[in-house]
């Protein structure tokens, strides 16, 4: 049988779309002059009232100025700004279907995503206008759809920035256009999957606002009850990417939704971060494994004042008791975690503040108004404790990929579950373990070794920076085997004898089929997603090139 939600059901509206719950007409035990978006480098912010009238004007200014049509796609290929919400949240407004790109794409993959996606306009900033023009010629995207946001203007005057569409002289008889909360969409995200190109995943706004009120429900309630330091309520720091579907819902919507002042960083800096979280007093922050190990290690934390700092949510990857029980050590502040991919609108599983320590490692229970499976690999659910995929259903989960009924009906079984590709465990309080991605488990003479559970043990070690573990082939053996590929700290030597002494401590730390037999490898940097995800399959490409230039031996 499946596993319910533990949380009570919650009342989810299905007319309401996403523009309307988070900035239509309802209490709130906020003011409307609540400080919700703030530049954490010029301090330059709107309120939330701000917001609401300035997404408004964007979206009429769309309508005025580009004959917008509900269900016309809005991409976005841009680092964080304080404005991105203003202009998400216009399109929206308008009827539009936001679409974000990375803006590390190169010219090729930005031009797939706004022809796969048919968007009618984008949106970048200075930096990036270069890429974005090419990749508009590409897609046969006009140049007057194409604006800016940020302070900045294009030295060239030939892109208008946003605020030349965002109009309070525009004609305000355009209407809000009725949605269809459970068919419309609200956004269209690119998962970069493992193999092949990017698919487009379709998020219904009915999707979105079920994620928001269940977060809310797990989530909201935890900070409503606690409050800020200064009286003001609480702040997160806005370092997540907006672009990635866990900085939009957790960072953007839910900050709007629950009145919280989100410190926009417009990337991962560790001294940016320091200091916003001194200047603004910082209480929580969600974020990725690898800014929970700059925490853990990074010099620059020691000395600095933050004691405003409540707690981390670590989520976008799996994250090891080591690093959890290295942040306490040194700040005091605990990290819990949480799980959610893009197809499920972020949030699946959350844990809540007070269990963080109880039951370490877990990614939390279930959202309300979910219900999950694990499955083994002959298809038949597991029993409790023992690890399978999980899959889940609920309000939240996506309908299907765009234009691409063929990888839809792979992604669902026959009674509806989505297949996540994740591996997991359940235990008897209903809390959920992240084991590993299905597709990334090493198998040694086929019993299953998780990269990611080596990684963990490996950034232990007070030595080791970072690490990445893939799967190698053994040609001798007929089997794969796991082999590291480690960032040593600095003024650590890493040499043949380092490699023999890190892998043998490895033994010492875990089960006989788990040890590295294929070696150490030190480099300079493990290559990640800008979500934080360590990029396996970069290393495996690097592992493939180092066994045909020995001659395929280890």
């Amino acid at each position: 049988m499946p596993y319910p939600s533990t949380f009570p059901p919650l009342d989810i509206p299905k007319d309401v779309d996403l523009w309307t719950l988070l900035l239509g007409d309802r209490p709130r035990d906020f003011p409307e002059t609540k400080e919700i978006l703030t530049c954490g480098e010029t301090g330059r912010s709107y309120t939330w009232a701000e917001l609401r009238s300035a997404s408004i004007e964007f979206g009429q200014g769309l309508q005025a100025h580009w004959a917008w049509k509900k269900g016309d796609v809005l991409a976005f290929y841009t680092p964080n700004s304080v404005d991105t919400p203003i202009l998400t949240l216009g399109a929206l407004w308008a009827g539009g279907i936001i679409s974000p790109a990375n803006p590390l794409y190169t010219v090729d993959e930005l031009a797939f995503q706004l022809g796969n996606s048919g968007a009618k306009g984008l949106v970048t900033q200075p930096a990036n206008l270069p890429t974005a023009l090419a990749a508009a010629q590409r897609a046969n995207l006009p140049l007057n759809r194409i604006i800016l946001l940020g302070p900045h203007r294009d030295p060239s005057n030939r892109i208008a920035h946003f605020s030349s569409i965002r109009s309070t002289a525009a004609p305000t008889h355009h209407p809000k256009p009725p949605l269809t909360p459970q068919t419309d969409l609200a956004f269209l995200v690119y998962s970069s999957g493992t193999t092949g190109l990017p698919k487009g995943v379709c998020l219904t706004h009915h999707n979105m606002v079920a994620n928001i009120l269940q977060a809310s429900y797990v989530e909201g309630s935890q900070w409503r009850s606690r409050g800020g330091a200064d009286g003001r309520g609480d702040k997160q720091l806005g370092v997540l990417p907006f672009f990635h579907i866990y900085g939009l819902t957790c960072g953007v919507l839910m900050s709007v939704h629950e009145g919280w002042q989100l410190v926009v960083l417009e990337r991962f800096d560790m001294d940016k971060v320091l200091r916003a979280i001194e200047a603004y007093g910082i209480t929580f922050a969600y974020v990725p494994p690898p800014v929970v190990l700059a925490f853990s290690k990074h010099p620059a934390v020691e000395g600095r004042d933050l004691t405003s700092l409540k707690v981390l949510h670590s989520g976008a990857a799996p994250l090891t008791r080591e690093l959890t029980e290295a942040v306490w050590e040194r700040l005091r502040v605990p990290v819990k975690q949480g799980f959610g991919l893009s197809e499920t609108s972020a949030v699946v599983c959350c844990q809540v503040v007070d269990e963080w320590g109880k039951f370490m490692g877990s990614v939390g229970k279930l959202m309300p108004n979910m219900e999950a499976k694990i499955v083994g690999e002959d298809g038949e659910e597991v029993g409790e404790g023992e690890s399978g995929e999980l899959w889940l259903k609920g309000p939240n989960v996506f309908p299907g990929y765009f234009n691409n009924p063929e990888r839809t009906k792979e992604a669902f079984s026959s009674d509806g579950f989505f297949k996540t590709g994740d591996v997991f465990r359940r235990d008897k309080h209903g809390n959920f373990y992240c084991v590993d991605r299905l597709k990334e488990l090493i198998k040694y003479n086929g019993v299953p070794v998780p990269p990611a559970e080596l990684e963990g043990v490996l950034i232990g070690h007070k030595e080791v920076a970072d690490a990445c573990v893939i799967g190698i082939e053994d040609p001798a053996n007929a089997t794969e085997v796991p082999r590291a590929y480690v960032v040593l700290r600095d003024g650590v030597v890493g040499n043949e004898a380092k490699a023999r002494e890190l892998a043998d401590w490895v033994a010492t730390q875990v089960a006989p089929h788990k040890k590295l037999r294929g070696g150490i490898r030190f480099v300079e940097q493990v290559p990640k997603s800008p979500s934080g995800k360590v990029l396996r399959r970069v290393m495996r490409e690097q592992a493939k090139k180092e066994q045909r230039a020995n001659g395929a031996k280890l």
